[in-house]
């Protein structure tokens, strides 16, 4: 039986609700009734998921509560529901990569990481929302299938993208627990703009393989956590991380270390370096404002912080997008080519460019991502972790992404997102934690850390979330 305040079990953090079914004080059934209900409730207004999976979700909560009764549950999050970004292949739950392609395509195949999402045995109640094959040249979450994806803070503000369904159904407490992916921000930008936790592991910690296209293999995107509590996003994390055969490129061969061990024991000492534009983005003096709040609240938890010298510029975001055009259209090409007429007029914008994309191009661009990664490593030869916006303002109206920042004109998307997708270019692993408020609107610190080192950063966004708290503070829906 669930407590007895059960308008309250929703909120509860997924390794609390994991810990009531262990002592058989929650059902796993019920959990996962609950959780249907308020998404039937609440999504009609936010459009967070794209499928609902009612009948199956019974299905495995009904099996987990038997693995319950008999005391021999898969692991710490077993019993608990969970939403999954539409991209990543469910065997029996409609897929569509946000695209009208494969509207009615159900497989018969989970991608790796559903596959150890179930081996752990989490309740996947549904299919959350994305842009048509997560990219969002409009910077929102939107599809011709579902539709578009309302911020629970405020339902005429974007989410961005691509991870905008997952970070909608955690913002309005649908599920406590959700996969995005990240191939330049779409983990971390909806995470800052709904207000929860969002983390793009090292390239290469979670593997990438079985999709209705080529998955990225771990050059740039990456699968990852998004909660509302950094202890959640350790043990989620554990569930799908390590090498697997079927990833055609494993940066990180080794099997992962316990994410969740020591990271509540504070960061006193640790080297923070701290830039607040990365030498040439621009930033919204009251997002930066918040930001260096948080830096002071790290700070006074015992972290050294100090200013990290390093000056980019906009063309890594061209040499991004050689990399990340070439890559969409060696995934999905395919569907340009067969059903043209299927396809939103950006996607066909994508896949026409990432088409032409010359070999010499692509060489330039691979050889700017090492020069990147040499930069960023230097940083990390003085600092444990570096510091960031997430973003550079808060969440607009769709159809309504600033030109202006700070009397900075901004003329493309990463105008306004010009810190993400540096981390997926070098590869380190960054998160996006809560960071107070803007008007109404959240704002989010991004930290990142050494390659392969993502305990470093759970400590810290750990230390972040207890001395600025997030969770008691919810939207009005």
């Amino acid at each position: 039986m669930p407590p007895a305040n059960v308008d309250q079990v929703l909120l509860l953090p997924a390794r609390t609700q994991a810990e009531l079914i262990a002592r058989r004080e929650l059902s796993p059934v019920e959990l996962c009734k609950l959780t249907l209900e308020r998404i039937e409730r609440l999504d009609p207004q936010l459009g967070a998921f794209i499928t609902v999976a009612a009948e199956q979700a019974m299905l495995m909560a009904g099996e987990a509560e038997s693995r319950a009764m008999s005391g021999a549950l898969f692991g710490p999050l077993d019993g608990v529901p969970i939403g999954i970004k539409d991209i990543e292949a469910t065997a029996g739950i409609r897929t569509t990569v946000g695209s009208r392609v494969f509207e009615n395509t159900v497989p018969d195949f989970d991608s790796v990481v559903v596959e150890r999402v179930r081996a752990a045995g989490m309740v996947i109640v549904g299919k959350t929302n994305t842009p048509e094959i997560a990219i969002h040249m409009g910077t929102v979450t939107y599809n011709d299938v579902r539709g578009t994806c309302r911020n629970p803070w405020n339902l005429e503000r974007t989410t961005a993208g691509s991870s905008g369904g997952s970070a909608s159904a955690l913002a309005a407490d649908m599920c406590q627990l959700a996969i995005g992916s990240d191939g330049g921000g779409s983990i971390r930008i909806p995470a800052s703009f709904c207000g929860v936790f969002g983390m793009k592991p090292t390239n290469g910690r979670v593997p990438r393989a079985r999709g209705l296209g080529r998955p990225d293999p771990n050059q740039f995107s990456q699968s990852g956590p998004m909660t509302n509590d950094v202890r959640d996003a350790a043990l989620l994390l554990q569930a799908i991380a390590g090498p697997h055969p079927e990833d055609p490129q494993q940066f990180l061969r080794s099997e992962p270390p316990d994410f969740s061990d020591g990271i509540s024991d504070g960061i006193k000492g640790l080297r923070i370096g701290f830039s607040a534009n990365l030498g040439y983005g621009a930033i919204d003096p009251k997002v930066l404002e918040q930001v260096e709040a948080s830096l002071i609240a790290l700070e006074k938890q015992g972290a050294h912080v100090d200013t990290a010298d390093i000056t980019l510029g906009y063309e890594y975001a061209d040499r991004f997008w050689s990399v990340f055009g070439a890559n969409a259209y060696v995934q999905y090409g395919h569907m340009l080519e067969e059903s043209p007429d299927l396809l939103t007029p950006g996607v066909q914008e994508v896949l026409g460019r990432g088409k032409v994309i010359s070999g010499h191009e692509y060489a330039t661009a691979l050889r700017s991502v090492a020069e990147l990664r040499m930069k960023i490593d230097v940083l990390f030869d003085r600092f444990d972790l570096v510091v960031t916006p997430t973003t550079s303002v808060t969440a607009f109206e769709p159809g309504k992404r600033p030109t202006e920042v700070a009397g900075m004109k901004v003329e493309s998307a990463y105008g306004i997102f010009p810190f993400t997708y540096i981390f997926n270019m070098t590869g380190h692993p960054a998160a996006s934690v809560p960071s107070g408020f803007v008007g109404g609107l959240p704002v989010g610190v991004q930290i990142a850390g050494r390659f392969g080192n993502e305990r470093s950063v759970l400590m810290a966004s750990t230390a972040l979330e207890q001395a600025r708290p997030w969770r008691n503070t919810r939207p009005a829906l």
